[in-house]
């Protein structure tokens, strides 16, 4: 499974979903821009996208709500470290309350993953970032190896939120 991103303006973005209202895609709501998902097995229909493998999944990504894309950089060489990190999660976030769904993104042609959140609403995230459940999730763990473990970031990581905009039940 694959994720294609695409950014511009609300309208357009609006357009191209509609041009392709056979494929699974969500347009979500930024500050200054927005921003086109297309989750598929196939091939993208956006001209220039941004691409990801979709490593991990929880639920299906719905257009509703809240979404947290936490874009983290990683080198070559501290990518297979990061996935093997993630995919041995606890997945503790599963069980909080306002949770939708997960993605864990692996960049096609960058070296930025994403761990794509979807919630209820900002609330919901904000409820997690608090809870004993974040902290136990993002404690780091100490190497009791005695070797000093490598920076795998190739640098800081950074959050962008979105808001989808359901559709109006027109029937």
């Amino acid at each position: 499974m694959y994720i294609y991103l695409t950014s511009g303006t609300g309208d357009f973005l609006e357009q191209v979903k509609n041009k392709h209202s056979q494929e699974h895609m969500i347009l979500i709501h930024g500050d200054g821009n927005s921003v086109l998902i297309h989750e598929t097995a196939g091939k993208s229909v956006f001209a220039t996208p941004r691409k990801f493998e979709v490593l991990d999944a929880v639920n299906d990504l719905e257009e509703r709500g809240f979404f947290v894309f936490n874009n983290i950089p990683v080198t070559d060489e501290g990518r297979p470290v990061f996935e093997h990190r993630f995919l041995q999660r606890t997945r503790a976030i599963e069980d909080e309350p306002g949770f939708v769904a997960f993605r864990l993104l692996r960049p096609i042609k960058s070296d930025t993953y994403i761990v794509l959140t979807q919630w209820n609403g900002p609330h919901s995230f904000e409820a997690w970032k608090s809870s004993k459940a974040f902290q136990t999730a993002h404690a780091t763990n100490e190497d009791t190896t005695g070797v000093r473990q490598q920076n795998i970031f190739s640098a800081a990581s950074y959050i962008t939120t979105y808001s989808a905009i359901p559709k109006e039940d027109t029937e």
